[in-house]
């Protein structure tokens, strides 16, 4: 199935084709039909997924998929949330969201640093279908007080997952895939599509 992948992440695109292309999924960013990402003006992981997912099918024609994944942290009351990729403000990058996060826990003690990445992923058929489907994941972990690892992208240098003591930029990509929450939400979608 071809489907229009609405994100202009490198590093989920790369994720998303080695996960489903065995399965039959051919990925198109939403780049390759000139399309501009929407404001994600919503409150939810799952908001934003499907308001991707329907503007890259309304501007494409195909079927579209869209993930919405982000960091919370307990002891930040769960921010950065849906605000991940711009909590050190619009167009901000990774190392400045990495040094934003970093520096609002430099008083929180290792016994309470616990967090974890959430995804929503959304697939819709046609930019107005009524029961689009939904995969989500959770992945469980720490924040670590430095960066550590070259890999993955985001936050992945500075969260170990639960009984890991390497950051996620330290795990191989295969390992990463078998534990992280998008490839968690990219198996429950599966499962999904698998029964309809």
């Amino acid at each position: 199935m071809r489907i229009v992948l609405a994100t202009g992440n490198a590093g989920k695109i790369r994720e998303f084709s080695d996960m489903l292309g065995p399965l039959g999924f051919e990925f198109v960013p939403q780049s390759e039909f000139g399309i501009e990402p929407p404001e994600e003006t919503g409150d939810t992981f799952e908001d934003n997924a499907i308001l991707k997912a329907r503007y890259a099918s309304a501007r494409s024609g195909l079927p579209a998929m869209a993930d919405d994944s982000g960091l919370e942290v307990d002891a930040l009351g769960g921010a950065p949330g849906v605000r991940s990729a711009r909590y050190a403000g619009e167009g901000s990058g990774d190392l400045a969201n990495i040094e934003k996060l970093l520096e609002a826990m430099t008083l929180v003690p290792d016994a309470s640093r616990s967090a974890r990445f959430r995804c929503v992923i959304a697939l819709a058929r046609t930019a107005d279908d009524p029961s689009p489907v939904f995969g989500r994941g959770v992945w469980e972990g720490v924040i670590l007080r430095a960066p550590r690892g070259h890999g993955g992208f985001g936050y992945d240098p500075v969260f170990a997952p639960r009984g890991e003591t390497r950051s996620v930029a330290e795990l191989p990509a295969a390992e990463k895939h078998t534990q992280s929450h998008r490839g968690s939400a990219l198996r429950d979608l599966h499962a999904r599509l698998r029964r309809i």
